[in-house]
């Protein structure tokens, strides 16, 4: 396996360019299954979790054709036309490789009648049901079982029903398979504390672009009339909130300057409610007319703060490995609680092999900052986890090697190449250079 080897202590300074967000990518290239015409995506990132979707739409009978660079955009022009699909189940083999996958289950029961999606698989963060998911699509009328691990569904005479639905509570899956499968339901159905995050309010803003109709968008309350078909259309993927709060922290870490372009601050609130008054200054800035956010810190050190995970508006849970890794840096205390998943602190171990002081009791963990981080193998759990790594050997003295950055190649483009265009002193050793 692939591993990143990071002689740390560089600022960083310079510029990167943010991609589309993976978050975003994936339901948008599913709702590619709700039309026979062709959904043109601009901004499309390339990362190991856009490749397997890609193989999933692929045995739908989805023809997918890549036009070309993005111009101005950071990502690519990708075409995807389901003009016939030609088979409804997801199989295991492919599903199991990422939890995304069950995003086809809305779009193929709403058009096709039926479904047979295997129960997802991806990062071993903890628990992440789908019975949100199956409510939802039970109270638009479904018949769904579990057999043989696969989700096997089927819609009443006629094709799904309008029908209001409560989540018990925030689900951007749940809330993204039932916005698809809404948009072909007969009559109309209601979303009540539907998640509001910006991905959720990309792919609503396409689906409208595709002729669904849709209100309440960015709100917790979503309506959504059903129509008959949706034609194509051109989309530009949001920018990906997750890779530009990760960057601001790196910059952050290290001491240095970056310009983050191809994104917006208004994507990381949060982050930026937090990071402001741990010693990290931001700037909107212009360059080339790209829109982007200059990052440094405030007075030359990092001061711990306390962050608690939340859904959108709320700190995300994607930042949260990555702002341990900050705090670990930072003079004083930091306590982080998390509260979307459990078992999201796998990363605190190895932190603390850098030399971290780290102390988890149940879903917080107290972080108490250290002059110095020191270099060390390391090994990565899950896509987060692996960039926090990354992040601390940046900031480390000495070597740092991060093992089984397949986790990182997941969601992040080119991170080694984009961080080493700043000044970092990073690598990547190929498995077969070992």
């Amino acid at each position: 396996m692939d591993k990143i080897r990071i002689r740390g202590g560089k600022p960083l300074h310079g510029s990167i360019t943010v991609g589309g967000a993976k978050n975003a990518a994936l339901p948008l290239m599913t709702a590619a299954l709700l039309s026979d015409e062709t959904l043109t995506l601009t901004n499309l990132p390339i990362l190991a979790d856009i490749n397997t979707l890609c193989n999933l739409l692929l045995q739908h009978g989805v023809a997918i054709h890549m036009a070309g660079a993005g111009g101005d955009c950071a990502g690519r022009v990708v075409e995807f036309t389901a003009r016939d699909i030609t088979n409804t189940t997801a199989p295991y083999d492919l599903v199991r490789k990422m939890r995304a996958s069950v995003l086809v289950l809305g779009p193929l029961l709403a058009r096709c009648g039926e479904a047979k999606v295997s129960l997802p698989g991806g990062c071993a963060i903890g628990a992440r049901p789908v019975d949100l998911h199956i409510k939802g699509l039970e109270a638009m009328g479904a018949e769904i079982r579990i057999e043989g691990g696969y989700i096997v569904a089927k819609a009443p005479p006629g094709g799904l029903r309008g029908a209001e639905y409560v989540f018990p509570k925030v689900s951007v899956g749940a809330t993204e398979n039932l916005l698809m499968a809404a948009t072909l339901a007969r009559g109309t159905t209601v979303l009540v504390n539907a998640a509001r995050e910006p991905e959720v309010t990309d792919l609503a803003e396409c689906l409208v672009k595709m002729g669904a109709k849709i209100t309440g968008i960015g709100s917790d309350r979503l309506t959504i009339v059903g129509v008959d078909r949706l034609h194509g259309a051109r989309h530009m993927v949001v920018p990906d909130r997750i890779e530009t709060g990760t960057y601001a922290m790196a910059a952050a870490m290290t001491g240095g300057t970056l310009d983050i372009l191809n994104t917006r601050l208004d994507l990381i609130k949060a982050a930026v409610t937090a990071l402001v008054p741990a010693g990290v200054e931001f700037t909107e800035i212009v360059t080339n007319g790209q829109t982007g956010i200059r990052v440094s810190r405030t007075n030359g050190e990092l001061i711990g703060v306390d962050v608690m995970t939340e859904p959108y508006p709320g700190f995300p849970t994607d930042l949260q490995a990555q702002m341990m890794a900050l705090m670990c840096t930072a003079r004083g205390a930091g306590m982080i609680t998390e509260t979307i998943f459990e078992n999201r602190f796998m990363h605190a171990p190895e932190l603390t092999r850098m030399g971290a002081r780290i102390t988890v009791h149940g879903s917080s963990a107290l972080v108490r900052g250290v002059e110095r981080l020191t270099g060390a193998p390391v090994m990565a759990t899950d896509l987060r986890a692996s960039v926090s790594l990354v992040l601390a050997g940046l900031a480390a003295e000495g070597e740092t090697t991060v093992n089984r950055v397949y986790h990182l190649d997941r969601g992040y483009e080119r991170v080694e190449e984009k961080l080493a265009a700043c000044g970092a002193d990073i690598e990547r050793i190929r498995a077969e250079d070992d």
